[in-house]
C-alpha cells in the first residue's frame, strides 16, 4: 500500500464522525517497506474534548482497517516513545486534516 492510496475524501467520514483533525502515515507504509503482512501505522491528533478511550480507538481502528482493506495501529503523539517520537512526527506524512 502506498500512501498515496490514503486519500482525504475516502478518510474523511470517519474522521469527521470520530472527532479526528489530523490523521498522518508513519512508519513501514510511509517508507516504502511495508510487507504484505505489515500493518499501517497511523498517527492520529484529536479535536479538543475529543480523546476517545481504549474502546474508541479500537473502534476506529477497526473502521480505518476495513476502509483500508489492513489491520492499523492508531497511535497519538503521547502514545510514542520520546526515543522515536520527535523522527515520527517530523516524517509523518499528512493523509487527512479538518
Amino acid at each position: 500500500m502506498r500512501p498515496s492510496i490514503l486519500a482525504q475524501a475516502d478518510l474523511a467520514p470517519i474522521c469527521r464522525r470520530h472527532g479526528i483533525r489530523r490523521l498522518s502515515v508513519f512508519g513501514s507504509v510511509l517508507a516504502g517497506v511495508a510487507r504484505p503482512d505489515s500493518d499501517v501505522d497511523l498517527l492520529v491528533e484529536f479535536e479538543p474534548g475529543r480523546l476517545p478511550g481504549l474502546l474508541g480507538i479500537s473502534t476506529i481502528e477497526i473502521e480505518l482497517g476495513e476502509l483500508l482493506g489492513k489491520k492499523v495501529d492508531l497511535r497519538t503523539a503521547a502514545d510514542l516513545s520520546p526515543y522515536f517520537r520527535d523522527e515520527v512526527l517530523g516524517r509523518a506524512r499528512v493523509a487527512y486534516a479538518s
